[in-house]
């Protein structure tokens, strides 16, 4: 596929008291962080109102604190119509993707725990859980948005924020996907070893794997911040762009 590559850490990660739970089968369900304000409805969405995406008859609340069920969500990115949004302007960690043109692909990346038999263990891990391939990009959102876009992007987290309270309209960014977008049926695994064949350090160097951190914390501390990371007009990205995809396709269904 013809594209940038750029990869997003979402989700809950260790300073969180929940995580999105990874099943035997590479199941996974897929539960976003809390809001940065208290979004109520009917713009704001809370976690008691989550539904699998197996089962959407099902809730998740097994899976989420009691405490936060009553909380807004940020759902970001959002699987049903594929959209996300970021701070690109203001917050550093995202500044990258100003660079995110119609056609690059924004891959999520995201630290899930293993659940067993009904319960959780000790056993976390990263892993791909879908893509946007990018039809349009809004940047620097900062007025309600007219009709066309408002109803592209109106189930966006930010857009909902902003639909609530005016001063949320923060020179974010948007970002839609194309009918090429996919929420994984599976989690794809981020293992050592594809790590080694597909990312590099902006010296394109592999990752250093020091001997005082844990496999996890590594990939946690290398995509902390969004980047691209794979770029089609780049020939030594060739045969990494091929394996990306070749990963994906092998584990996602």
């Amino acid at each position: 596929m013809s594209g940038k590559v750029f990869l997003i850490n979402v989700g809950s990660n260790a300073n969180h008291s929940f995580c999105s739970p990874v099943f035997d089968d590479r199941t996974f369900e897929f539960i976003p962080i809390p809001e940065d304000i208290e979004v109520s409805y009917p713009h704001g969405i809370k976690y008691k109102d989550l539904r699998s995406y197996y089962d959407p008859s099902s809730d998740l609340d097994l899976y989420i604190p009691e405490n936060l069920r009553e909380v807004a969500m940020h759902n970001d990115p959002e699987f049903d119509t594929f959209t996300y949004g970021d701070n690109c302007d203001v917050n550093p960690r995202a500044s990258a993707l100003r660079k995110v043109s119609r056609g690059d692909f924004l891959i999520f990346i995201s630290r899930l725990q293993n659940w067993t038999k009904g319960a959780p263990t000790s056993i976390f891990g990263f892993y791909l859980i879908g893509y946007i391939h990018v039809d349009q990009v809004v940047g620097s959102v900062v007025n309600p948005l007219e009709k066309g876009l408002m109803s592209r992007f109106s189930v966006n987290a930010h857009v909902r924020a902003a639909m609530f309270d005016k001063s949320m309209w923060n020179s974010f960014w948007l970002f839609s996907g194309s009918s090429w977008s996919k929420r994984f049926l599976k989690a794809v695994p981020v293992t050592k070893k594809f790590c080694d064949d597909v990312f590099r350090k902006s010296n394109g160097q592999k990752w250093d794997w020091g001997k005082n951190r844990t496999d996890l914390q590594v990939i946690g501390s290398y995509t902390r911040t969004c980047r691209p990371i794979l770029n089609p007009n780049t020939e030594s990205d060739h045969k990494r762009i091929d394996i990306l995809w070749k990963w994906i396709s092998k584990y996602s269904e």
